[in-house]
């Protein structure tokens, strides 16, 4: 990657050791110019990393969110240039997945279906979207170098569902004055606990800021405070544990013979029609339903009968992990079950550890140190947070399934995209397809609610296949919901 780098602030550096208290500049940015390849054409563009304020209500500064913002270079007017606002989720997770990982144009050093290589770093992205949509990553408070800036200050107003949603809507709409992007199509993305900070956000820019949005893109959705528990919860994860099943070659042989996209639907329609009725019965269901259902998810899910029968019909996932590849002496991983892990025994009812999560963070958190420092010249001595400390969490009052439809019912220019991958565990995709139609009761919005799925897991984009068919399932989606010049908004 060729850059010419032009310093204009630098983020405040600390004297001593690295144990020192670090000050934080709340309002600070460092600028690099880029060159690079994307879908066989070449880009050049500007970096922009730094700090932008959250204020009080008598515009103190009492916080510092720390971003990264790509534009390509040489567009006269921006006006129709497309605005992506990509975030990750944990609660308490940085940017750093989306931004080295998927969309921006580095993009992490790892091998065809996401394991670490050595020496860790980056190198370009063939397949970003930055070519059709610029796109500013944001690290939440606590998150990547954002932090608080007084240690007085009430962490209360920045960790939970509405009080994270609340100052970021703000947080963004100065971001939109500031770089002069008001006429330009506006999108969010955002993964995992990032579909709940985006659902409901796409309401409070609308209801509070005025910021009307064209599309929102949910990347491994949660639940978005749309169900907690229940027989619905405990049925939609058996098409989840069949592509796994599938995947390591655990189902009868009939089934494994099918291609994995000619399974699914049967399983989903099983789970909505036979399943999830048969666990409402809870103990009134009669011994030989029980039974006959029994055998149907054992034979779906990989597992043995007796095995579904010793958890009253439900599969508890944490189970699943242990006991699907027990008698190999293998788990499987929770937010992407291609991957094993390895136990200390073989006995108990939980893995020990999540497999794939260790070797994300191995390839990662070196890479993005390295990244922000070297190729955007961004220096600090902060550490930067890939989870930061944001407990506790304030989950009351998750409203954000209902705000995503009623964004979506009162700005007809709004499309919903979700991206899942059929071996996550932690964020199955049947449960955000379930999302999308209890969202949408009445059937009136499902047009403007798309699916989109891949043989991954949670970061889809780390499998270089779904790397790129997901890039290009993004920018047909960015497209989509561009309408044509003086169409007007209405239904």
């Amino acid at each position: 990657m060729k850059r010419i780098i032009k310093v204009l602030c630098l983020c405040a550096l600390v004297a001593g050791s690295l144990s020192a208290q670090v000050s934080v500049n709340p309002d600070t940015l460092v600028v690099t110019k880029h060159q690079t390849t994307i879908k066989g054409q070449a880009i050049s563009y500007t970096a922009t990393t730094g700090n932008q304020p959250v204020w009080d209500d008598n515009r103190k500064a009492i916080a510092a969110v720390n971003y990264t913002y790509y534009e390509r270079d040489g567009i006269k007017d921006r006006s129709a240039r497309p605005l992506v606002v990509s975030f990750n989720g944990g609660p308490g997770t940085s940017s750093l997945w989306m931004q080295l990982g998927f969309t921006g144009p580095a993009l992490l050093k790892i091998d065809s279906e996401g394991y670490p290589v050595m020496p860790y770093g980056t190198e370009n992205n063939p397949y970003s979207i930055l070519d059709v949509a610029d796109i500013v990553y944001i690290n939440p408070v606590n998150t990547g170098y954002s932090r608080i800036l007084d240690k007085d200050t009430d962490r209360k107003i920045f960790f939970g569902v509405n009080e994270d949603i609340k100052y970021l809507a703000s947080w963004i709409t100065t971001f939109i004055t500031r770089q002069n992007r008001w006429e330009s199509p506006k999108y969010l993305i955002g993964e995992s606990y990032g579909t709940t900070r985006a659902s409901g956000l796409a309401q409070a820019l609308q209801s509070t800021h005025w910021v009307f949005l064209n599309g929102v893109i949910l990347v491994s959705a949660t639940d978005l405070g749309l169900q907690r528990g229940g027989p619905a919860r405990e049925a939609l994860t058996l098409p989840y544990m069949a592509a796994t099943a599938w995947y390591h070659k655990a189902l009868a042989s009939d089934l494994q013979q099918k291609d994995l996209l000619d399974i699914l639907p049967e399983v989903e329609k099983f789970t909505v029609d036979e399943y999830l009725p048969a666990l409402a019965w809870g103990g009134a269901l009669p011994a030989d339903k029980r039974k006959e259902i029994a055998k149907k998810a054992a034979r779906y899910s990989g597992l043995s009968e007796k095995a579904v029968l010793d958890h009253n019909l439900t599969i508890p996932t944490r189970f699943f992990w242990k006991e699907l590849l027990r008698d190999k002496g293998f788990t499987v991983g929770r937010l992407d079950s291609r991957y094993k892990g390895i136990d200390n025994q073989d006995g108990g009812e939980v893995p020990d550890y999540n497999a794939e999560m260790v070797s994300w963070e191995q390839s990662f958190t070196p890479a993005i140190n390295h990244y922000l420092r070297n190729e955007l010249n961004y220096k600090t001595d902060l550490e930067y947070y890939v989870f930061g400390p944001v407990r506790p969490w304030n989950n009351e009052n998750n409203h954000t399934g209902e705000d995503l439809m009623k964004a979506v019912a009162q700005n007809p220019y709004l499309k919903v995209l979700l991206l899942s991958g059929y071996y996550d565990g932690a964020c199955d995709y049947f449960n955000g397809k379930y999302n999308f139609w209890q969202m949408d009761k009445g059937g009136k919005f499902q047009d403007r609610f798309l699916f989109k799925g891949y043989r991954s897991g949670h970061m889809m984009y780390i499998r270089n296949e779904d790397l790129k068919q997901a890039n290009d399932d993004l920018r047909d989606f960015i497209k989509s919901a561009i309408p044509a010049t003086g169409v007007p908004a209405k239904y």
